[in-house]
């Protein structure tokens, strides 16, 4: 049986499985989803997860579930039948099964939090009745027929899973910091402290990033009672993420993406996605004038007395040095963080099939309509690198439904597929 593994059990996962769990009930093909989570399904909406305290709002909209748009392109004559049997994994069917769902609706549609979001992608993950493997990924090995994964769990106990094909999602570990300095924290020890209402006393304290997670902890500082927060960014402000309906448009429906250049496409992502805060958080913080923008990237950490200096650097202006008794490290996950789980021979079938080594740009031109790495015999699917090259809602929540369709109608390799059926003729 055709078998897709895939590492993280996000909202992508969820929405792979509930559709695989769609076609299967519909008598349609569709291969085994088995999904590797270290944490819980939703991990990273939770505080275990590192990524937040589990009590901010979701950025976007929790009608864009795990099956918007609800427009199926999987089988054209079987779309409608594959949207309305989505509708059963919708958040409104959520809401309604909790008995939730008027007082929402009369709250006016409010963005959920963190921990509400994580019990929805539960409760999709038991409605669907996905393989959940516990543990943390190892190693990643290429295997003949597609990948071999080892996995460890909490015990220390390694288990070997084969797999047709291959999905990572989510942003790796939130435990990197800029420096190894203690009053410089990582995202996921400025959580843990918020959690444990430990996070130090500071007059003067600086969010390095410019995306959610730096606006995140912004929200969560200005809370607290300190004298000047100072948002630390490259780009000359910090720019609110676009929500007007031809933004969201592109996100929710990437078919016109392939008609704009490179450069219209990278700025699309530059105004609506890298770098903004959402426009809540955006109008929360500024009625505050603790706030601040400081212009620059961090080019030097150095202690000073109790503190820490951090050195500014900008383009045609000499570099600045400033002073905080408190930084948090918010400048999100590595995109490549999934390479330190490949072993030798993996990371050269991914260089053979990119024509050179492994960088950013070569990864993100290659993500065919499929979302997976074109050239690779074996499938490796990566979502959250294929803004640039099929539209600019992979990569988050704008359109899990369209994500779910592509990868799984694409199917084990041709090559691979023409294999087995040769072999199963040979032996009848």
């Amino acid at each position: 049986m055709d078998r897709l593994l895939v590492v993280g059990a996000g909202p992508k996962a969820m929405a792979v499985a509930a559709k695989a769990h769609v076609l299967r009930e519909l008598g349609l093909p569709a291969p085994q989803v088995t999904v590797v989570e270290p944490h819980a399904v939703g991990g990273n909406w939770l505080p275990s997860g590192g990524w937040t305290d589990g009590r901010h709002r979701l950025g976007t909209s929790p009608e864009k579930d795990v099956g918007f748009p609800y427009h199926s392109t999987w089988s054209r004559g079987n779309s409608h039948a594959i949207d309305r049997a989505m509708m059963a994994f919708s958040w409104t069917s959520f809401q309604v099964e909790r008995g939730t769902y008027a007082e929402w609706v009369d709250r006016g549609r409010p963005h959920p939090q963190h921990h509400v979001w994580a019990k929805y992608l539960q409760w999709v993950a038991k409605k669907s009745g996905v393989e959940l493997v516990r543990g943390s990924v190892r190693t990643i090995s290429g295997a003949a027929d597609g990948w071999l994964v080892s996995v460890v769990d909490g015990d220390g106990s390694a288990t070997e899973i084969a797999t047709d094909r291959l999905m990572i999602t989510g942003p790796g570990q939130s435990g990197r910091a800029l420096a190894d300095h203690p009053k410089v924290l990582s995202i996921a020890k400025f959580w843990d402290l918020v959690a444990r209402r430990r996070l130090p006393v500071s007059s003067r304290a600086a969010v390095i990033g410019g995306g959610e997670t730096a606006g995140s902890a912004m929200d969560e500082l200005v809370r607290h009672d300190v004298l000047t927060v100072s948002v630390i960014s490259p780009g000359a402000t910090i720019y609110t993420r676009g929500e007007s309906y031809f933004e969201n448009a592109m996100y929710s429906d990437p078919a016109k993406w392939r008609a704009l250049s490179l450069q219209e496409r990278r700025d699309v992502v530059r105004r609506t996605d890298r770098g903004v805060f959402s426009v809540r958080v955006q109008e929360s913080l500024l009625g505050d004038s603790r706030v601040h923008h400081l212009q620059g990237r961090v080019v030097r950490v150095a202690g000073q007395g109790e503190g820490v200096a951090l050195t500014l650097r900008n383009e045609q202006r000499s570099d600045r040095v400033h002073a905080f008794d408190l930084v948090v490290d918010a400048t999100g996950g590595e995109p490549l963080w999934f390479l330190e789980m490949f072993d030798a021979d993996a990371a050269d079938r991914v260089e053979l099939a990119l024509g050179g080594p492994i960088t950013m740009d070569r990864l993100e031109a290659s993500i065919g309509h499929d979302l997976a790495v074109s050239g690779l015999d074996a499938k490796l699917y990566l979502p959250n690198l294929a803004g640039l090259a099929q539209g600019p809602g992979f990569p988050n929540l704008s359109c899990l439904g369209e994500l779910s369709d592509r990868v799984l109608a694409s199917g084990p390799s041709s090559a691979r597929a023409a294999m087995r059926s040769t072999t199963t003729a040979a032996a009848s």
